[in-house]
């Protein structure tokens, strides 16, 4: 009788967006503003490792912006975390800064996921680049950690279960929140999905 094969051992990817900051509270669009976090972002940074305990990962990653880095700091990896820029948020060109609301009086039923930023980056740009960091985590042995950023995120997410960058406006990420990407056998999957810290 022929064996069944054996499985492969596939990293999990656990995501992990940065506490709350100025901006994030109040809805502006953060992409490449280094803005840092509030003071209740910095105590949801250190109620990160609570989550993260006891877990082994061989890759750490955070986007060198402060907000995401000093999270990961916070939350106990200040040795083991590298940088790297394609975990920078969408740069959202003239739009940074703004809300939602305040684009919108210019270009009534505006959406980043549809119509993307002005001046800014394209979505396929981002996807381009999370497909990168998803390469570089399946290339590795070992469950990976990233810390980045509510968009960026959201279209890793949806490139990790191979759809298009633009079904990532389906996953609502609130900041200091903790996301597990694994595998049903060989299908890539979402595992736990925007679990609160603290």
């Amino acid at each position: 009788m022929q064996q069944p094969p054996i499985d492969v051992d596939r990293p999990n990817l656990w995501l992990v967006r940065h506490g709350e900051t100025e901006w994030a509270r109040l809805g502006r669009h953060t992409g490449r503003t280094d803005i840092p976090l509030t003071e209740l972002g910095r105590h949801q940074a250190t109620a990160v490792a609570a989550k993260l305990i006891g877990h082994r990962f061989t890759l750490v990653l955070s986007s060198p912006l402060s907000r995401a880095l000093e999270t990961a700091r916070l939350a106990g990896y200040t040795r083991t975390v590298k940088t790297d820029d394609d975990l920078m948020e969408w740069d959202y060109g003239a739009d940074e800064g703004r809300t939602t609301a305040d684009i919108r009086v210019a270009r009534p039923d505006w959406s980043i996921w549809d119509d993307g930023p002005d001046g800014g980056e394209s979505i396929e740009a981002v996807g381009a680049r999370v497909d990168r960091v998803i390469a570089r985590v399946r290339a590795q042995s070992g469950d990976a950690l990233l810390f980045a950023h509510a968009h960026v995120l959201r279209i890793l997410t949806a490139r990790w279960i191979e759809q298009p960058p633009a079904l990532g406006r389906a996953f609502v990420l609130s900041t200091a929140t903790v996301s597990v990407l694994g595998w049903e056998r060989e299908q890539p999957v979402i595992e736990r999905w925007n679990e609160a810290c603290g």
